[in-house]
């Protein structure tokens, strides 16, 4: 699956990788030698070198080099290479051919990290990036590449690690019958139905806009975190992943919440004082009309409704935000999910529609973030379930938040089983059964990170398990599990291929 910045399908895979690029030296005259006195080419020979029997080189801290990304590495990092080595640089924000001037900042195990100083030649697919907030913005690292190419690396990303991690024998001619290509996105933009941004008392700036902050009267942010920071935020005014009656509501937040009149100050995260913690925005579809309703979400320090009802009331002005609901977070900690949730207006939840399904979604309960891919991947796992279709098999769907995968095959099996550690999510499962009639789904809150040898004494052997766990993947006793269970089927849904391929 793939959502950033869509195009066209990529119809087969494709096992080419880049070949490593020539790095030509240059003079001492040129202008990317005047960067830097330790400004050296890749490929060029090393003064300092011993000879060829001797330690191979490598980069140190602070050395400049002029290099060419490859690839890209998971989360968006580009690959580049020592080209007498074969010694490993990643270097955020660097594309595929692009060429550029970096400086090694740190060196970790067996590569090392580098940081652009300046562009000497374009990636080969480049394109505009509409957000005036890409080139530094922690949120879309490749809104700049060609969705085609954006494709390409994230196809390549997972077939190296299914065959170096996971060991796929990559010769078996059925092989590619097994890795699939990656299903687009039609849609290009404002495709997430949940955003989340943060409070902050110190406003983040780029380098090149470093005198902005030393004249900045107010430096109070909402946005996002800039790229390496827990402490400062980038302001965002409008976010072109969002649909644009969030962007209002960010918009009406965003001309009010400083204003002294309100009191409302950002918390602070080194001295523990301030009340906004973040805004969160969740978008869903009202059932009867298909029209856009909002939730909106305030986590704050402490419980003060007095102090956010004049902004509550601004916001309900909008007829699309039928939801505002405040969520309390007394730990010093950064998540968004607080102890006590409090409805300051409206309902407690929003609705969502998914292949026939209505779904009743809370402030801290799990649902896929981009509603129109979300219909292609149900379809997906329905077709890799291959359900018999007598109503037959026993699914068990491991951490199924707010029951939507199980929950839209229960009409065509025997029973679901769900399993979720989030009890807000447990509950709303249940309703969303209880609402659309579904009988048969049983849904237990409990951490699948813990459990016991009693684990599976209140359910069937399943026929199939569905796995959609968060970021770190299944833990080991879950995996010896279902090894033992020995299921037929097993789909896992990964959003970090490289904690599924282990």
């Amino acid at each position: 699956m793939a959502a950033p910045i869509p195009g066209s399908s990529i119809r087969r895979l494709t096992l080419h990788r880049p070949s490593l690029h020539t790095l030509r030296s240059t003079s001492s005259s040129s202008e990317e030698t005047q960067l830097s006195p330790n400004l050296l080419p890749t490929n060029s020979p090393n003064p300092n070198r011993a000879s060829s029997s001797s330690k191979p080189y490598f980069p140190k801290r602070g050395q400049t080099l002029e290099l060419v990304c490859e690839s890209l590495a998971f989360k968006g990092k580009g690959v580049c290479k020592v080209s007498d080595t074969g010694f490993v640089l990643m270097c955020d924000r660097a594309l595929p051919g692009e060429r550029f001037v970096g400086r090694v900042t740190r060196k970790k195990g067996d590569y090392a990290e580098v940081k652009k100083l300046k562009t000497l030649s374009p990636h080969w697919d480049f394109v505009s990036a509409p957000c005036e907030y890409a080139s530094y913005c922690g949120g879309c690292k490749t809104q700049n590449l060609m969705y085609e190419a954006q494709i390409k690396a994230k196809e390549q990303q997972v077939h190296e690690l299914i065959t170096r991690v996971g060991r796929f024998p990559v010769r078996d001619p059925e092989f590619t019958s097994v890795m699939m290509p990656i299903v687009p996105c039609d849609i290009q933009f404002h495709y997430r139905n949940k955003m989340e941004f943060s409070f902050c008392p110190k406003k983040w700036f780029p380098e090149s806009e470093m005198q902005k902050e030393q004249n900045a009267l107010n430096d109070y942010a909402l946005g996002l975190h800039a790229p390496g920071f827990f402490d400062k935020v980038l302001n965002i005014d409008k976010c072109l992943l969002q649909n644009e009656v969030a962007n209002k509501v960010l918009a009406i937040v965003q001309d009010c919440w400083k204003d002294a009149n309100y009191g409302l100050s950002p918390y602070n995260c080194h001295s523990h004082t301030g009340l906004l913690k973040h805004l969160m925005l969740r978008t869903g579809r009202d059932v009867d009309t298909g029209l856009t309703e909002l939730m909106v979400n305030f986590v704050t320090s402490s419980y003060k409704p007095e102090l956010l009802q004049p902004l509550v009331k601004k916001l309900t002005l909008l007829p699309e935000v039928v939801s505002v609901v405040n969520n309390v977070n007394t730990s010093v900690g950064n998540t968004s999910v607080g102890e006590e949730e409090y409805t300051l207006y409206g309902k407690s939840t929003i609705t969502e529609v998914l292949r026939g399904v209505t779904f009743q979604i809370s402030a801290n309960s799990f649902f896929q973030t981009n509603t129109h891919q979300a219909e292609v991947l149900y379809k997906l796992i329905e077709e890799c379930a291959d359900l018999r279709g007598d109503g037959s098999e026993i699914v068990l769907d491991l951490f199924c938040g707010t029951g939507s995968i199980g929950l839209t095959l229960a009409r065509k099996v025997k029973h679901v089983y769900g399993y979720e550690v989030v009890p807000q999510a447990i509950s709303d499962a249940r309703r969303n059964a209880s609402q659309n009639g579904i009988h048969n789904a049983t849904f237990v809150q409990g951490d699948l990170n813990k459990i016991n040898d009693h684990f599976g004494d209140e359910f069937p052997k399943p026929d199939i398990v569905i796995s959609d766990p968060n970021r770190p993947g299944m833990h080991l006793k879950l995996i010896k599990f279902l090894l033992k269970q020995m299921v037929p089927r097993i789909i896992y849904v990964s959003c970090n291929p490289a904690s599924m391929c282990p």
